[in-house]
C-alpha cells in the first residue's frame, strides 16, 4: 500500500481550514495531519507531526505568509502550496512566495473557483509538490547562481521566435532564463501554467527585473524583438502569422492535459507558423503538457531545448519530451539563456 502524503494547512480562516479538510480529506492518498490558525501555531506543528506538504495562506495577521515562509526555506526547507485570495495584493504576494520557494499556488474558493474544482486542483498539485525537489530553493546563492551573466546580445534583428513552456517550478525558472535575455533578443511567447488574475502579476514582476519588455498577452499583440508575451491563466495563446508579422491570439477552449493555457496549443501553433524560424523551450513541470508540440516543432525544423533533471523542480514535462525524441539538447537552467541566443 502506498503512504499517504501527510498535509498541513495553515491559514487564519476557520472556514478555509475546514472546507479543505473535507475536500481533501476525501483523497485516499491524502492524509490531512493537521490544521494551523496560524505561522507560529504552524511551526510547532511542523516539528510534531513531520508533513510531507504544507498549504500556506499568505495574508495572515501576527506574521504574514512571507515573513514565514522565508525562515521555513532558510531553516525547514519543504514543499509550500500557496492558497490565496484572487486580489492584487493576493496574487502579489503568491508571486512573491513562488520566488522565495513556494512550490506551486492556487486560488481560494469563491466566484469561479467551486470548492470541487480547487479541491481537484490541490490534490493534484500536492501529489505533484510531494515530489517536488525543494532542498535549497529560496537562498539567494541558487539564485545568483544561474542569473550572474548576461546572454550575448544579437548583432543584428533576427525574425526568430522563442516558444517557452513551463509548470510546477517555472515562475523562477522563467525569470532565471529571462534575466539574462539581452534587450534585443527575439520575441518569446511564454505559457506557464498559472490561474487566473496571478499571471498579470507575474508578468509586471518579470518586467521590473529583465532587460527584456514582459507583458501579459492581449489579443492581437505583436510578437518583436525585446519583447516578452505571457499566456494570460485560464486563456489559451496561440502564435500567428501575417505577412512578415507574427502575433498571438488569446482565446477560451477546453483544457488540453488538464491546462488552459497549454503549452501544446502554442507549441503546434508555433511549429505550424514559424517552422525552422522557431526555437522551443520546455522547462520544469510536471506531466506531459509540451511534448508532443515541442517534437512538432522539431519536426517542422525549429530547435528545441529541454531543462535538465537535476536543475528542475519537477522533472515530468522535460522527461517526457526527452522521452519521445523531441529534444534536440538537454541542459542546466543556467545555461539555457546563452543556448537559445546561440541557437537564434
Amino acid at each position: 500500500m502506498v503512504k499517504a502524503i501527510r498535509l498541513l494547512i495553515i491559514d487564519d480562516s476557520a472556514i478555509v481550514r475546514k472546507v479543505l479538510s473535507q475536500e481533501l480529506s476525501k483523497y485516499p492518498d491524502i492524509e490531512v495531519v493537521g490544521t494551523a490558525p496560524n505561522p507560529y501555531v504552524g511551526r510547532d506543528k511542523i516539528l510534531s507531526l513531520d508533513p510531507d506538504v504544507i498549504t500556506l495562506d499568505v495574508e495572515m495577521p501576527r506574521m504574514d505568509g512571507i515573513t514565514f515562509l522565508k525562515k521555513l526555506m532558510k531553516h525547514y526547507p519543504l514543499p509550500v502550496i500557496i492558497v490565496s485570495a484572487l486580489t492584487p495584493r493576493g496574487s502579489g504576494m503568491s508571486i512573491e512566495a513562488l520566488e522565495i520557494g513556494a512550490v506551486d499556488v492556487v486560488p481560494k474558493p469563491g466566484g469561479s473557483y467551486s470548492v470541487g474544482d480547487i479541491g481537484r486542483e490541490l490534490a493534484e498539485k500536492i501529489r505533484v509538490a510531494s515530489r517536488a525537489n525543494v532542498r535549497g530553493r529560496g537562498s539567494d546563492e541558487n539564485r545568483e547562481a544561474v542569473t550572474s551573466e548576461p546572454a550575448t546580445a544579437m548583432k543584428q534583428t533576427s525574425n526568430k521566435v522563442v516558444a517557452i513552456g513551463a509548470s510546477t517550478g517555472g515562475t523562477e525558472a522563467l525569470k532565471n532564463v529571462l534575466r539574462r535575455m539581452p534587450a534585443n533578443s527575439p520575441g518569446i511567447v511564454v505559457v506557464q501554467h498559472m490561474p487566473a488574475n496571478f499571471t498579470t502579476a507575474f508578468s509586471r514582476r518579470l518586467d521590473e527585473a529583465c532587460a527584456v519588455s514582459v507583458k501579459e498577452a492581449e489579443n492581437n499583440d505583436s510578437v518583436t524583438p525585446g519583447r516578452v508575451l505571457i499566456a494570460p491563466g485560464n486563456y489559451h495563446m496561440i502564435l500567428r502569422r501575417s505577412g512578415a508579422r507574427y502575433y498571438v491570439e488569446i482565446k477560451d477552449g477546453p483544457m488540453v492535459h488538464h491546462q488552459r493555457p497549454s503549452v501544446d496549443i502554442l507549441f503546434k501553433s508555433t511549429a505550424r507558423y514559424a517552422g525552422a524560424n522557431a526555437v522551443g523551450v520546455i522547462l520544469t513541470g510536471m506531466g506531459a503538457d509540451g511534448a508532443q508540440g515541442l517534437l512538432e516543432m522539431k519536426q517542422a525544423g525549429a530547435r528545441t531545448l529541454a531543462q535538465d533533471e537535476q536543475s528542475c523542480v519537477v522533472y515530468g514535462m522535460p522527461k517526457e519530451a526527452v522521452r519521445i525524441g523531441a529534444v534536440e539538447k538537454e541542459l542546466p537552467l543556467g545555461d539555457m539563456a546563452e543556448e537559445i541566443m546561440r541557437m537564434v
